[in-house]
């Protein structure tokens, strides 16, 4: 079972090890190794409140016989007037290919869509990324638009996933 939780102090070991793989800043963006030190800051000043900091980061768990960070999941690039948002995730390798990505997007769906009220969740995903768009298939995302030479890899789809709250 899994469950997410907002980011806590002790968590500092695992995003050091995440933000610093290089071998995923193609799919995140990332262009730089990050320190301890940035992480701390951001652990110490980040609120959990999306409205505040423009994003939500959570933490992936396992809760069975003892708990397991195995990931995180964030919604960013926030529009609160259009009630969107971006979704990522990195899952930690040893937890790959067991169903943690696709529980953790329908946990983070279910509150965004539910709690937040957005209207729309969408994902950035490189073509080359064949699981990850899977996983995102099988939640019900639609490719929606394909984005030519979007990065120095290539080309990425848009996802994206609407809910309508009956509100015009």
């Amino acid at each position: 079972m899994l469950r997410l939780r907002k980011i806590e102090p002790s968590d500092l070991p695992f995003l050091y090890q995440w933000e610093n793989d290089a071998t995923m800043w193609a799919d995140s963006d990332t262009h730089n190794p990050l320190s301890r030190h940035d992480l701390h800051q951001y652990i110490e000043n980040t609120t959990g409140d999306i409205y505040r900091d423009g994003q939500l980061r959570l933490i992936i768990e396992e809760s069975q016989l003892s708990t397991k960070v195995v990931g995180c999941i964030d919604l960013f690039d926030f529009d609160a007037r259009n009630r969107k948002a971006a979704i990522g995730m990195y899952i930690a390798p040893e937890a790959r290919g067991k169903g943690v990505g696709k529980q953790a997007v329908q946990l983070l769906m279910d509150y965004a869509f539910n709690f937040l009220h957005l209207r729309m969740v969408y994902a950035i995903i490189s073509v080359h990324n064949i699981a990850c768009s899977h996983i995102y298939e099988q939640m019900g995302f639609t490719p929606s638009s394909p984005l030519a030479n979007w990065t120095l890899e290539g080309d990425a789809i848009l996802w994206q996933k609407s809910q309508n709250h009956g509100v015009v």
